[in-house]
């Protein structure tokens, strides 16, 4: 007979990075091991759209009280399940009520983040919700669970001082999907690329003072695309933002000749867990990190990619990439090993298991 895992989430499948790279592809893998995986979002294609918008107060109201329909909904079954898997939070408030109810099931309870969710940060379109938010719950939800799973050691240090059962599973990547052949032929146009969401776009600023200095020493020669936030514009830079959708987001990606991912040296980014530079070098694609948390781990400078702290740094080490095309092509070849060894579904998925099934012994 199957164990039952419900895990709770904001977001619908297959449309949050963090949930779909953080335990969404193991489902398949834990079906064939035992394991029934239920997934409970709050926000459907509809309320999803309204909620990263300014404004529409009355809507967000409406979303919230759906959402606590919802959860209501979870905990009448509460005791159907073995382990119930909260993925940062139950709710988008400052309410831990459910996760308290479902510490009271016979369910195991695992706790997973992959991001600094200690410290306040919220999106420029709900600045004036903000008093929703309670970033200190984190710790409190971290104390009533059975296991913890954290996306780096900076984020596990935190949660070990709440918790004696803390492990580190990094992000990982699905090497059989991120798979598509990167030709390198000597095209005409270099293409520098930046992959992320309408919450994250204000890290691709920080590139924008060295992009403009590539553009006046390469002009034509390289162009820049932004995935993900289809609202930015840059007309300096030549920028459109285009949407992200998973149908087209290996053909996207597959389209960068080198991959950035640039971001501020602050207690948030420290908590960031390396994704969109993994997703690039899952592809083969050389990719440039700042050396923040934990991209420090993943990039060998020179070897798999390379690390820019400053604007001098960036502009260095891209031109190095554009002026030469067997450097990109290795590159890209040590960046693809480093994901299969130590960032992949694969390197990781029985650690996944076997860590359902102590916790259930």
């Amino acid at each position: 007979m199957k164990r039952k895992i419900l895990f709770i989430a904001s977001h619908r499948k297959d449309r949050a990075p963090g949930q779909r790279f953080r335990f969404e592809q193991y489902f398949d893998y834990l079906d064939q091991h035992g394991f029934t995986c239920e997934l409970s979002s709050l926000l459907n294609e509809k309320s999803d759209k309204i909620l990263y918008k300014t404004g529409h107060y009355f809507s967000k109201l409406t979303i919230f009280i759906q959402s606590y329909l919802i959860r209501f909904k979870n905990l009448l079954r509460k005791n159907e399940y073995d382990i119930i898997f909260i993925y940062r939070e139950a709710l988008m408030t400052r309410s831990i009520y459910f996760e308290k109810q479902f510490r009271k099931s016979k369910a195991k309870i695992v706790f997973d983040f992959d991001d600094a969710i200690w410290h306040f940060d919220i999106s420029d379109a709900n600045k004036k919700l903000g008093w929703l938010k309670d970033p200190s719950k984190t710790a409190k939800i971290i104390s009533l669970s059975d296991l913890v799973i954290a996306g780096n050691n900076y984020l596990a240090d935190y949660a070990r001082k709440y918790s004696q059962n803390v492990v580190v599973i990094p992000t990982t990547i699905d090497t059989d999907y991120h798979k598509e052949a990167i030709l390198y032929s000597d095209r005409r146009t270099i293409c520098i690329g930046w992959t992320g969401s309408h919450t994250t776009i204000k890290h691709f600023e920080f590139a924008v003072p060295f992009l403009k200095k590539l553009k006046q020493k390469y002009g034509d020669k390289i162009y820049f695309k932004v995935i993900g936030d289809s609202s930015y514009k840059n007309t300096e830079l030549g920028i459109t933002g285009i949407t992200w959708n998973k149908e087209n987001e290996i053909k996207e990606l597959s389209t960068f000749d080198i991959g950035i991912m640039p971001l501020p040296d602050d207690e948030w980014a420290k908590g960031k867990c390396g994704l969109k530079g993994l997703q690039y070098m899952a592809l083969e694609i050389p990719c440039i990190m700042s050396p923040v948390g934990v991209n420090c781990e993943i990039i060998s400078d020179g070897i798999n990619g390379y690390l820019a702290k400053n604007n001098k740094e960036w502009v260095e080490k891209i031109s190095l990439l554009i002026e030469n095309n067997e450097l990109r092509k290795q590159i890209g070849v040590h960046a693809r090993k480093t994901v299969e060894e130590k960032y992949s579904v694969e390197s990781q998925k029985e650690k996944y298991l076997n860590l359902f099934k102590q916790l259930l012994k």
